[in-house]
């Protein structure tokens, strides 16, 4: 028996830090949305006791209208680093599963992207196991469990679209988005979220995103009010140290975008366009000039 799990990537639509903490964590306000990119993991119970992880890629071209290289797994760890290790050896511990298990990654969404790649193959697992040993784990529970290994776990366990506050646990569910089309595209670039977060100056900055907006426009089913108030403070760091962000974003709007952002802190960027047409003319002209070898023409995640 086995069980197989997709895993969605998630972008920002908008992304605030409201100030650093004493602990030396960040307080944010967000909104995430999952989108139609994703990993695949397959879960199998084993007569060997312990955790068994091969990780393999797509190969050729990924899924939702992706073109360009597929990632290189080697950069992902096959071993007790990789999250997806840290998930399932925290629920065999906790539930005293005396079986082995055994876990295959297809990888598809881009490694170090700003896409909660790592978190969202720890709450996969987290789906997977649960059903393959009928834990009977409810989502709080899960939820509750996943926490402790990363603040984007408990999101990308429920998925869709939400409100993130606290250190971005603090979950608010929302309505999805209207439809519309998306660009996205992660450059030959690894950024550090640490790096990042290190030299993101709170007091210098002149404005913050308008949430609270954003929320209402979700709420309403308003696209425009939605892409008008699409902003990442993280891009302040982001853009200044690697310019081709900024490049590509440029890249986005010039083919019709509604507005383009980075998704948390990088390096990849998305654009928001209205028809598919549109959307794809950027990925082409993204891959023309070089600037990103993952590139992607998908939508919004709907539960």
């Amino acid at each position: 028996m086995s069980i197989t799990r997709k895993a969605y990537a998630k972008i920002n639509l908008g992304l605030d830090v409201i100030r650093r903490r004493p602990d030396g964590y960040h307080e944010v306000k967000m909104v995430m949305q999952t989108v139609d990119i994703w990993d695949r993991l397959t879960f199998g119970k084993t007569t060997r006791p312990g955790i068994s992880l091969q990780i393999d890629s797509w190969g050729g071209k990924a899924v939702s209208g992706a073109a360009g290289s597929s990632p290189d797994e080697a950069e992902i760890p096959a071993s007790r680093d990789n999250l997806i290790f840290k998930a399932a050896d925290m629920i065999i511990n906790e539930y005293g599963i005396d079986s082995g298990v055994e876990i295959t990654l297809q990888k598809n969404i881009p490694v170090a992207a700003g896409m909660a790649g790592g978190s969202t193959d720890a709450a996969a697992v987290f789906h997977g196991l649960n059903e393959l040993f009928d834990l009977k784990m409810t989502l709080e529970r899960m939820q509750e469990m996943g926490v402790k290994l990363g603040a984007d776990i408990p999101y990308c366990i429920a998925g869709g679209t939400a409100l993130s506050e606290g250190i971005g646990e603090a979950l608010t569910y929302l309505p999805s988005p209207p439809d519309c089309v998306l660009a996205v595209a992660k450059p030959d670039i690894h950024v550090s979220t640490k790096f990042v977060y290190e030299n993101l100056h709170l007091e210098n900055l002149k404005m913050h995103p308008d949430i609270d907006g954003m929320v209402e426009a979700i709420k309403d089913g308003n696209l425009s009010g939605i892409t008008e108030r699409m902003e990442n403070v993280l891009e302040t760091v982001t853009v200044r140290e690697y310019p081709v962000i900024a490049d590509i974003k440029k890249a986005m709007m010039e083919k019709g975008a509604e507005n383009a952002l980075m998704s948390g802190s990088g390096p990849t960027v998305f654009g928001i366009f209205k028809g598919k047409e549109a959307a794809e003319a950027a990925v082409e002209e993204i891959k023309r000039a070089g600037l990103a070898g993952q590139v992607f023409v998908t939508g919004f995640h709907r539960l």
